[in-house]
């Protein structure tokens, strides 16, 4: 009997397996069919790409200067950017936790997350620019926004993935709800959300990049300029500082992510 039940289960695991994987199949041919893909199209399209990669070089060295002042502005940009919005993204999180707040606030703040979320960057760039005029004003408050959006998600994630346990051991010897919120709850999520924000630092350097093509300012714009005028090995001498940059950022962000979690 013991044998009958071990077979059957495993028939059942298999037959789960087997549906899923069909599942899947029949999602990625629905997803590939809507693409409509012209694999003729796309051979005679080789020769041009080509052409193209042919005149992003050599990268032309007299608009370093230009590259590398329109680099700091970016970095500018995204550093200021993703604090305002880091700052901002806290209350909102700690009123979309679901060991904090009651439900019915919990769905306005998860409204709002997803609010903020929905709105694409170049559509933020394009309403501050409006507001504020060309330049990195309308960059660095298109960069803030956008930074709620996600940095309130994964800092409400952490705060949900606090040991319950703690909580309840604070509330028991009768802490407050800001006492459970310091000592319980903020030396759990203080590492983990230090490393969220330096995480979206890093990607609004890539995302003020593309603001530049609403004239948001940062390197974006200078590139934008470049590509429309068809200075393209200009545009690669910016694609190469940024591509730089970017990378260096990457390996100390990650220096510093690994540091914090190790406290």
């Amino acid at each position: 009997m013991k044998d009958v039940r071990v077979k059957f289960r495993w028939i059942v695991s298999k037959s789960k397996l087997f549906m899923i994987l069909a599942a899947l199949v029949l999602v990625y041919g629905w997803a590939l069919q809507g693409l409509k893909i012209n694999g003729t199209l796309l051979q005679k399209s080789v020769p041009h790409m080509i052409d193209f990669i042919y005149r992003l070089f050599p990268p032309d060295l007299s608009v370093t200067d230009v590259a590398i002042r329109a680099l700091i502005e970016t970095v500018q940009m995204s550093l200021w950017g993703t604090t305002i919005g880091a700052v901002l993204s806290v209350p909102i999180a700690v009123l979309s936790a679901q060991n904090l707040t009651p439900d019915w606030l919990r769905w306005s703040a998860t409204l709002l997350q997803n609010a903020v979320r929905t709105v694409p960057s170049i559509v933020l760039g394009l309403f501050f620019v409006s507001a504020t005029g060309l330049g990195a004003t309308a960059g660095t408050l298109a960069l803030s926004i956008y930074t709620i959006g996600y940095l309130a998600k994964f800092y409400q994630e952490a705060i949900e993935a606090v040991d319950p346990e703690s909580i309840k051991a604070l509330q028991v010897g009768g802490a407050s709800w800001s006492q459970v919120a310091q000592y319980g709850i903020l030396p759990q999520v203080l590492p983990l959300g230090l490393g969220y924000t330096l995480y979206m630092f890093e990607y609004n350097i890539r995302s003020a990049s593309v603001l530049g093509v609403v004239g948001a300012g940062g390197i974006g714009f200078e590139l934008v300029n470049y590509i429309r005028g068809f200075e393209y090995s200009k545009a690669t001498t910016m694609m190469l500082l940024l591509l730089l940059v970017v990378t260096s950022i990457d390996f100390l962000s990650s220096h510093l992510r690994h540091q914090l979690e190790k406290l």
